[in-house]
Formats: structure tokens, C-alpha cells, sequence
């Protein structure tokens, strides 16, 4: 079975969303329109799979503009293989792809 068989649609769309450059868990809320309680456990096992990292921003920066610090997400060599699998078993990822990068 390969790795694509086990992402679901909702995480490919994740996967690609961070892939277009949402780096952070509100900018893909904001960008997918799903809810954080879809967003974050789905991160996370990403994550655990090793198609994205993850990096904290520095606090400093976070409190100079007032908010909490962020954690910035970035897709992978690993995560990059499982969203080109994704694309050809999902076709409009592909088309999303295509869309942002123009």
C-alpha cells in the first residue's frame, strides 16, 4: 500500500494548502475553511509521518506584534512524494497547485 492510500482527502488538501506557502494553522484554517479541530490533529500526524516539520517562531517576535507565537509548518522531501502521489489520486489538488503558483 502506498503512503497516498493513507492520506485522506482532507489531508491532502492540508498538505497542499502548506505546499502553496499557508505556513501557519489559521492561515490554513482561513485558506481550506476547515475548522481547527480538522486542522491541527491532522498536522500533527503529518507531522508524526514526516511529510511536514514544524518550527516555532521566536517568542520575541510573537509579543512584539501582540499575539502568540506561531508554529510554521513546511512540507517535506517525504511530504513532498505523498502530494504528487495525491494529486494523481485526487486531480483537483493538481489544479489547485497550478492556481496558486500563477
Amino acid at each position: 500500500m502506498s503512503d497516498s492510500a493513507k492520506l485522506s482527502h482532507t489531508a491532502a488538501l492540508i498538505l497542499q494548502t502548506v505546499d502553496n506557502g499557508c505556513s501557519y494553522g489559521f492561515d490554513i484554517m482561513d485558506e481550506t475553511g476547515l475548522p481547527s479541530g480538522t486542522v491541527y490533529p491532522a498536522l500533527r500526524r503529518m507531522e508524526k509521518e514526516g511529510w511536514i516539520a514544524s518550527q516555532w517562531e521566536a517568542e520575541k517576535k510573537a509579543l512584539a506584534e501582540q499575539r502568540p507565537a506561531r508554529k510554521y509548518y513546511r512540507v517535506t522531501r517525504a511530504g513532498a512524494q505523498v502530494l504528487e502521489q495525491s494529486q494523481r489520486r485526487y486531480p483537483l489538488l493538481g489544479k489547485l497547485s497550478q492556481k496558486s503558483r500563477r
